[in-house]
């Protein structure tokens, strides 16, 4: 059994203590199961526990014949889905750009994106409201141009100004990985098809593509796992009738006083997350990411 040595300063005699590696390890995972996982372990208790009191399964059994809920989990799935599709198509396009094609601060670029990886979610959602808003650039110029009464910009409080908000704020979250595989990239395979008459389009596709496959399989896999779980993007672009697993679980709680159905719905979006988040870590690991 692993053991520690404590030494006294030299000259002054030495003396082992020898303790179980797992008595070590007791602090970290004490703090650790208090605060996160009895919080946790508190909401899933509660799923379980309708008001009438015992233990059942009716509180999911309620959940899942609601309309609300399927609705939520539907709009969810496919908000992610296409989310994740269109940020996989955007930050590759946008990764060859910055990559193979020289043009003066594309080094400044690049920075720019780890950056905005740090940036929340809600000040890009802000910055599309002044700009797309109803009140925003758009329609103000549109209407200053032609006098109507309102512009016609008014996607961003619907499904499809959450799908831009959440393409625009999680693309870069692709092209992290993906400039890191390009950095990689043998470029004398690039100048031989280059130099035998191979158009852009074949170098991308037979050469390229190949190598940014584990990489867009890894930054696709994160996207997914953040996009199922995005609540400030819903938010904040205020889409009429949108309504995702996150906001059903603030909706149920926060506006409707139903606690237990809030836990029932909070579980269930835990358990997609932890399912897709052990996907992601077995294709990043895979694609050495």
């Amino acid at each position: 059994m692993a053991s520690a040595t404590i030494s006294t300063p030299a000259g002054t005699g030495r003396v082992r203590a020898k303790a179980p590696a797992w008595v070590w390890a007791l602090p970290p995972v004490a703090l650790l199961a208090l605060v996160f996982l009895y919080p946790l372990a508190l909401v899933v208790q509660q799923s379980f526990q309708p008001d009438t009191g015992g233990t059942s399964l009716k509180l999911y059994a309620d959940v899942f014949a609601s309309y609300a809920f399927r609705e939520a989990l539907w709009t969810t799935v496919w908000l992610a889905v296409a989310a994740t599709v269109g940020c996989l198509v955007l930050g590759f396009l946008l990764a060859l750009v910055i990559a193979f094609v020289p043009f003066p601060g594309a080094k400044a670029v690049s920075r720019f994106i780890d950056v905005f990886l740090s940036f929340p979610s809600f000040l890009i959602t802000l910055a599309l409201l002044f700009v797309y808003g109803t009140v925003g650039m758009a329609n103000g110029a549109w209407t200053d141009v032609t006098g109507a009464a309102e512009g016609p910009f008014q996607f961003l409080t619907t499904p499809w100004g959450v799908l831009l908000a959440e393409i625009t704020y999680f693309t870069p979250f692709v092209m992290r990985p993906l400039l890191a595989a390009f950095s990689q990239l043998d470029t004398a395979q690039l100048e031989a098809a280059s130099s035998l008459g191979a158009r852009a389009s074949r170098i991308v596709r037979r050469i390229i593509l190949p190598e940014a496959l584990p990489a867009l399989a890894a930054g696709g896999s994160l996207v997914l796992v953040l996009c199922l779980n995005e609540f400030g993007i819903v938010l904040f672009t205020g889409a009429k009738g949108v309504t995702t697993l996150p906001t059903l679980v603030y909706g149920k709680a926060i506006l409707e006083s139903d606690y237990p159905g809030a836990c029932v719905v909070a579980v269930v979006n835990v358990l997609i997350s932890v399912g897709l988040y052990g996907l992601y870590r077995v294709v990043s690991r895979r694609a050495g990411a």
